[in-house]
């Protein structure tokens, strides 16, 4: 199953669950009943942005909406880079699922690609959710209250991500970075 099939038939369960109608889910992401219905139906690649919106309006994790759950854990799960599951790229950012949320670790891991003089602004989470990110080739910076500070490989950051938040890439090569969110016990799924 590709990544938009995944998402419209999340997003279709996720609305059952919940007893929801377009609009109610319409009210709780704010996205337009449109756009949701376009997602539904695979004829629309949202955004990030718009991604994150329904994942904070459902309640669930980023990586819940491109993903399945993962299974349980038998023996050690060994991710290999090039199979470890949908890519989502958007303009000059791409971002790719290592580690989906498991409501019993509390985390999702990413890694992500700042492509040369890509800007990326994230919205607020939740409160309670806390993002560490570790810069592992390039540079990039990100914007913290209100502030840009600078990180190069090797440099590792953990701030509060329920206030607005930005990744860019200013330099003339890739920045490649991991990021894990911590989703507070009761968040996610």
């Amino acid at each position: 199953m590709d990544i938009g099939d995944h998402l419209a038939a999340r997003l279709r369960a996720l609305r059952r669950e919940k007893a929801w109608s377009l609009d109610r889910a319409a009210q709780a992401t704010e996205v337009s009943k449109a756009m949701l219905g376009q997602i539904e139906r695979g004829e629309s690649s949202p955004t990030v942005a718009t991604l994150w919106k329904i994942a904070a309006g459902f309640g669930v994790s980023f990586s819940g909406l491109l993903v399945p759950p993962p299974q349980r854990l038998e023996r050690p799960l060994i991710v290999r880079r090039s199979a470890s599951g949908p890519v989502l790229a958007e303009d000059r950012l791409q971002i790719v699922p290592l580690f989906p949320f498991e409501r019993r670790f509390g985390f999702e891991l990413f890694e992500l690609t700042l492509a040369p003089a890509t800007e990326h602004l994230s919205q607020a989470h939740e409160t309670g959710v806390v993002e560490h990110v570790m810069v592992l080739s390039g540079e990039m910076e990100l914007l913290l209250d209100g502030r840009w500070l600078r990180g190069v490989a090797g440099d590792v950051v953990r701030f509060a991500a329920d206030m607005s938040h930005g990744y860019r890439n200013r330099g003339t090569i890739p920045a490649v970075f991991h990021n894990l969110i911590h989703y507070p016990p009761d968040a996610g799924g």
